[in-house]
C-alpha cells in the first residue's frame, strides 16, 4: 500500500536520491544538483556532494583528478569517503553470525564464558564467574552473542536496516567507534542495575545506540522524524513489556547515542575530531565509573 501510494498522481511532493529510488530525500548535491539521501552524501566545503561529483568522476566536475587527502570531500561528520559505506555493518553482522554458529555448536559452556554477569557460579565453569572478578572483557563479548534465532534475527535485520545509511553518514571509522561506545554503555548500565546472577548478552545496547544518532541526524537533515520515533516507541514498548528483556542495556545504548550522535554530527568542522572522540571519551569514562562503583559493591 505504500508503494501504490508513492505512485498515485502527485502524492509524492519531495524528491527520491538518484542512486537509491526507495528513499526521499529534500537534499540536492551542490554541483550537479542530483537528489542524495544520507548514505550518499559527501561533506564538501560548501554543503553536500554526491558520491560521483565527490570523486570528480562527473561532467559537473570538469575532470577525473583526485582530490589531494586535504581537501577530500568528506562524509557529513567528516569521515573519508569509501566505496563500500556499509562495509563495517557487514562485517559487524558477519561476526555476530559467526559466534551464533559457534554457539549454536559448542552450547552454553561457550555462552557462559562470554555473556555479561555480574557475580555468580556460571554452569559448566569452575569457580566464581563475572565483571566483579575481574572478567571485564564480558562488557565487550556479550554484544556480540544471541539467545537464539529470533534475537539474532530481530538485532541483525535492524543493525542492516539502521547501521547502513548511519555508517555512509558518520563513515567507517566513527560509525565502528559509536558502534562499540554505545554497547559498553550498555552493558555498564546493565551490570551497574541488574542483579549480579542474571545473565545478560545481545547486540541490543548498540543497536538502540544507532537508533539514537539516527534521531540525531534525521533532525540534522531536517527530515520527518515521525518514522523514527514511532519505531523507537515500539521498540521500547517491546523493551518494557515483554519479560527477560535486559532493559538497562537498551536505555544505556540509547542515551549513549544521542550523546555521542549528537557530537558527531553536530561538531563543528574547525574542531571535528576533538570534539567527536572527546565525546566518546567522556561516555568511556563513565562506563568505567559506572564499572568501577558496581564492582566495589560486589567484592
Amino acid at each position: 500500500m505504500e508503494q501504490a501510494a508513492a505512485d498515485a498522481p502527485g502524492a509524492r511532493s519531495v524528491p527520491v536520491c538518484y542512486r537509491h529510488p526507495d528513499r526521499e530525500t529534500g537534499v540536492r548535491c551542490t554541483r550537479c544538483d542530483r537528489p542524495i539521501c544520507p548514505e550518499c552524501m559527501v561533506d564538501a566545503s560548501v554543503g553536500f556532494q554526491c558520491p560521483d561529483c565527490a570523486r570528480g568522476g562527473t561532467p559537473a566536475s570538469g575532470g577525473t583528478a583526485s582530490a589531494s587527502a586535504d581537501t577530500r570531500p568528506r562524509t557529513l561528520a567528516g569521515g573519508t569517503l569509501t566505496r563500500d559505506p556499509r562495509l563495517v555493518t557487514k562485517v559487524l553482522i558477519g561476526l555476530n553470525l559467526a559466534l551464533f554458529l559457534v554457539k549454536l555448536s559448542l552450547g552454553d559452556v561457550f555462552t557462559n564464558q562470554l555473556d555479561l554477569i555480574g557475580r555468580a557460579y556460571a554452569p559448566h565453569l569452575t569457580g566464581i564467574q563475572g565483571v566483579a572478578e575481574g572478567q571485564w572483557y564480558r562488557l565487550l563479548t556479550s554484544m556480540f552473542l544471541h539467545g537464539g534465532y529470533v534475537h539474532i534475527l530481530f538485532n541483525m535485520l535492524s543493525l542492516w536496516w539502521i547501521g547502513g545509511p548511519l555508517e555512509g553518514a558518520l563513515g567507517r571509522a566513527r560509525y565502528l567507534t559509536l558502534y562499540l561506545v554505545c554497547g559498553l554503555a550498555g552493558g555498564a548500565l546493565t551490570y551497574l542495575l541488574a542483579a549480579p546472577n542474571q545473565p545478560s548478552l545481545g547486540a541490543s545496547g548498540a543497536i538502540f545506540g544507532l537508533f539514537g544518532a539516527t534521531a540525531v541526524l534525521m533532525r540534522r537533515l531536517r527530515y520527518d522524524m515521525r518514522p523514527v520515533i514511532v519505531l523507537l516507541v515500539v521498540n521500547l514498548i517491546i523493551t518494557f513489556g515483554v519479560p527477560g528483556i535486559a532493559w538497562q542495556a537498551h536505555i544505556g545504548g540509547l542515551v549513549a547515542g544521542v550523546v555521542v550522535g549528537y557530537a558527531m554530527i553536530h561538531a563543528p568542522r574547525e574542531r571535528r575530531a576533538l570534539i567527536q572522540y572527546g565525546a566518546c571519551a567522556l561516555v568511556l569514562l563513565v562506563v568505567a565509573v559506572l564499572t568501577l562503583v558496581r564492582t566495589l559493591q560486589l567484592t
